[in-house]
């Protein structure tokens, strides 16, 4: 196996202001539990999207922060310690310890791809973070459990803000790990000149999901892990144009059986705008048939309608104890935005 980035030139971390890690406060739903927000006796009807039933969303966590205070862009779990992971892209207050007069700039934190990537326990409670500074934007990742070590599968080699290629790289906690250091290896797996390059992983299949755009087109290539950590990017199948996102805003995907998951759509807008509440929003979860490129079902996110301010951002397939089909909400709060966790479980016949 090759080597993953070990980070040989990560700083210890100096936050401004640094203040001891906090729970993330529930809703009095566990993260592995099965409740359901739903009357039992008023069941709707399914609503398939792939494997899953969207009709029935269980609410994960609350509103919960994250590290830094903007909002998250993706998370992934690790169903071996039942940990999840959220990245989010740094917007200030970062100050390392070989720069400390280098002052904060926002824009080019965002526009080089600097990402701080936090650690939950299952219950929403922050174990840790670090810091990938020049990777991308952060559209999707991927968490690869083995043995001691946790691997994370990221954008990397950005333009623009957004990745050209992606890298497999060891958490560490409290630690900077820059996208130049020689032990970042970049796997350049997307076809020749795709943008927005981004991974996934699905760890009941050992498989990796790599998300691209060609122009306005968005597509998938699926590869055995194995093979991508030997530099052999030939992939077991490619969906050259995929459905359902021409005319919708792309917040995320991840690879669970014969499907690709995709989460589409927007903050609430004002109520001339084109996603009022009163609409319920146009959040979309959609499947798509990962050998045949086919579409396999289309359905909204309706749960939690209430929230001041909505934005789809980030999915994930929870595996453990039981399948479950995980979105994030970015919810704004006075002082920053929190992460909302909903789960979708498979649909069972008869129900």
């Amino acid at each position: 196996m090759a080597h993953p980035g070990s980070g040989s030139s990560r700083r210890t971390l100096l936050i401004a202001g640094t203040a001891a890690l906090a729970a993330g406060g529930l809703g009095g739903l566990a993260l592995w539990g099965d409740a359901r927000t739903e009357d039992s006796k008023n069941v709707p009807a399914p609503a398939l999207a792939g494997g899953f039933d969207i009709a029935r969303p269980t609410r994960l966590w609350r509103p919960t922060a994250l590290s830094d205070t903007t909002g998250p862009q993706s998370l992934a779990f690790d169903d071996v310690r039942q940990d999840v992971y959220a990245v989010q892209l740094v917007q200030g207050g970062l100050t390392l310890a070989d720069d400390e007069d280098e002052p904060v700039d926002a824009d080019r934190r965002k526009r080089d791809g600097d990402l701080c990537v936090t650690r939950f326990s299952r219950s929403g409670e922050r174990l840790g973070r670090m810091y990938l500074r020049g990777f991308g934007h952060g559209l999707s990742m991927g968490v690869e459990p083995r043995g001691d070590t946790v691997l994370l599968w990221v954008e990397s080699r950005p333009k623009s803000g957004y990745g050209r290629a992606v890298a497999r790289v060891r958490f560490a906690d409290g630690t900077v790990l820059d996208g130049d250091d020689p032990a970042v290896r970049h796997h350049p797996i997307a076809p020749e000149g795709a943008t927005r390059v981004h991974p996934a992983v699905d760890m009941a299949g050992d498989r990796l999901l790599v998300g691209y755009r060609q122009g306005a087109v968005r597509g998938y290539t699926v590869h055995r892990l194995r093979d991508v950590v030997a530099d052999d990017y030939t992939p077991v199948h490619r969906i050259a144009r995929t459905p359902y996102l021409e005319d919708e805003t792309f917040q995320g995907c991840a690879l669970y059986g014969d499907h690709v998951y995709q989460l589409t759509g927007n903050p609430y807008s004002r109520a001339d705008g084109r996603n009022p509440r009163d609409s319920g929003g146009n959040t979309f979860v959609s499947a798509v048939d990962v050998r045949t490129g086919a579409p396999a079902g289309r359905q909204p996110v309706t749960v939690d309608r209430e929230l001041r301010y909505r934005e789809p951002e980030g999915v994930a397939v929870r595996l453990a104890p039981d399948p479950v089909l995980c979105m994030g909400f970015s919810v704004k709060t006075a002082d920053r935005r929190k992460l909302a966790l909903y789960g979708f479980a498979p649909h069972t016949a008869g129900h």
